[in-house]
């Protein structure tokens, strides 16, 4: 039987906010247990809550970058339930009307293919929602001498918890959403997305139903995922479990699970609670939230340039695909790196320039070579050694068959190896290391020459119909010239004297 894949992701981010959603003490993390937990995190008799006016200006960002809704009145609610860490035995947030209503994403990613070719994938992924809530402490479990310890410093910490639509049909495609999501929050500086430190962290609705069936199955909701890596791993888990237990007469049941990395296993946690367990009322402490149409428009004018329209803009200004466009403005730094490289590019080209061409090779150098070193060194773009105008003049030197494609990756090592100012850092390199391309057809066709000679076998076998003794013998031509022949050239020649 095939099975069709239904994921719905609930993300909780931490809003970037100095003080708690609805006390003055501090977000800070790090701090000594219980050092950062006021009267009004603990709800000791006699405290009042005040709605923290910057968290609410974090959603109303959001749900405006996501084309959502923004509610004029939204109302905070009780969520009844007893847990150590919970000091209230409740959790002030938001049900029957929240802040955010509906929006979207649009996410792209690859898969392999069965004959090894990458397959490009394109979706939008619609929210459901966005509201306010404040996080509960945390239980600690280490160096108590069997006992759990409570530290309440995260309790009242402003979260935004954004639920999606059961659109995802894969574990990658429900990555790729989270990723872009990520960089949504931190692209609007409503969070700073450190997963380490709990700041934005996802829960995983699963479940699976025979290919074509309308009804959805039983679903269980994976909580606490805290690396894409773990998320993926975590989906494609339950999915497997799922599917066995269904396939071996059994019948999942609706519960909240954990994932073990160290087993790669799915375990159970507890029932899943429905919404009425909660037993959801308006907390008699805080007023409704109103948001005035023109604190939303001043909220709006505030906005920076937002992924989408820049998105729209790379693909109309410079021909680049859906994919491209989308892994290009993943993150603020990224759009803005390869901004600016492509307009050096362009600006240095002039008017004649192939713009499309330009641009694509651009678009792989920043997402292929230049994120390969960033992560190999754990690098944000904005730190990269290799400036954008630097990589820029690299780029134009391919162009211009200065040097070849392999030739560029050594001097793009050496730009990173060893950076320093001035946009013509690649030419000081391909100059002082003897690196410029051989384009001279006379000297090319010496080498081509010799190296028939001295390979009769490989040309026999290629007259014979055998196209790997072609590559064979491009390869000794490119040894013979240590990579500095022009690689169009001599596939050229090469063709022309073996007829």
């Amino acid at each position: 039987m095939q099975w069709e894949i239904v994921i719905g992701l609930e993300t909780h981010a931490q809003l970037a906010t100095r003080s708690k959603i609805f006390s003055g003490a501090s977000t800070d993390f790090g701090a000594e247990p219980n050092s950062q937990a006021c009267p009004v995190d603990l709800a000791l008799p006699g405290v009042l809550p005040v709605a923290n006016r910057a968290a609410v200006e974090c959603a109303i960002r959001f749900g405006l970058a996501v084309g959502a809704e923004i509610a004029p009145r939204s109302v905070f609610a009780r969520k009844n339930y007893f847990y150590p860490d919970l000091p209230k035995g409740y959790q002030i947030s938001q049900y029957e009307i929240p802040v955010v209503s509906g929006g979207g994403l649009a996410v792209a990613w690859k898969t392999e293919g069965r004959g090894g070719e990458s397959q490009v994938h394109e979706t939008f992924v619609h929210l459901t929602r966005a509201h306010l809530e404040e996080d509960a402490g945390k239980s600690l479990h280490e160096d108590f001498h069997g006992m759990s310890g409570i530290d309440l410093n995260r309790a009242g910490t402003p979260l935004l918890e954004i639920v999606t639509e059961p659109d995802m049909r894969s574990a990658k495609e429900a990555v790729a959403y989270a990723k872009a999501l990520h960089g949504l929050v931190v692209w609007l500086g409503i969070c700073d997305g450190n997963m380490q430190e709990g700041s934005f962290r996802c829960d995983a609705n699963v479940s699976v139903r025979p290919l074509g069936q309308a009804e959805y199955g039983t679903r269980c909701e994976i909580k606490n995922l805290n690396s894409f890596r773990f998320l993926e791993r975590a989906i494609d888990c339950e999915v497997r479990r799922q599917i066995e237990l269904i396939e071996d007469g059994g019948r999942v049941v609706q519960e909240t699970r954990l994932y073990d990395p160290d087993r790669d296993e799915t375990r159970s946690m507890r029932s899943k609670e429905e919404a009425h367990d909660y037993r959801y009322f308006p907390d008699p402490d805080l007023p409704p939230l109103v948001i005035e149409p023109e604190w939303v428009e001043r909220v709006r004018a505030s906005l920076p340039e937002l992924p989408a329209g820049i998105r729209q803009r790379f693909v109309e200004q410079y021909g680049l695909s859906g994919y491209d466009a989308t892994t290009l403005t993943a993150t603020r730094g990224t759009a803005a790196y390869f901004d600016a490289g492509v307009a050096a590019l362009l600006a240095a080209a002039g008017e004649s320039a192939d713009r499309p061409a330009l641009a694509k090779a651009a678009a792989n150098w920043v997402m292929v070579d230049l994120a390969a070193a960033l992560n190999r060194d754990g690098l944000e773009i904005e730190a990269s050694p290799v400036a954008p105008d630097q990589l820029a003049r690299l780029i134009a030197r391919i162009q211009d068959g200065t040097i070849s494609g392999k030739i560029a990756r050594d001097v793009f090592a050496a730009m990173w190896a060893e950076p320093s100012r001035g946009a013509d850092l690649a030419d000081r390199i391909i100059e002082s290391r003897g690196l410029k391309q051989i384009s001279d057809a006379g000297a090319i066709e010496k080498i081509v020459d010799e190296v028939l000679a001295a390979n009769p076998k490989s040309v026999e076998e290629f007259r014979a119909g055998k196209d790997k003794a072609f590559n064979a013998l491009v390869g000794q031509v490119m040894k013979a010239t240590r990579g500095k022949a022009n690689p169009q050239q001599v596939n050229d020649l090469l063709r022309a004297r073996l007829g």
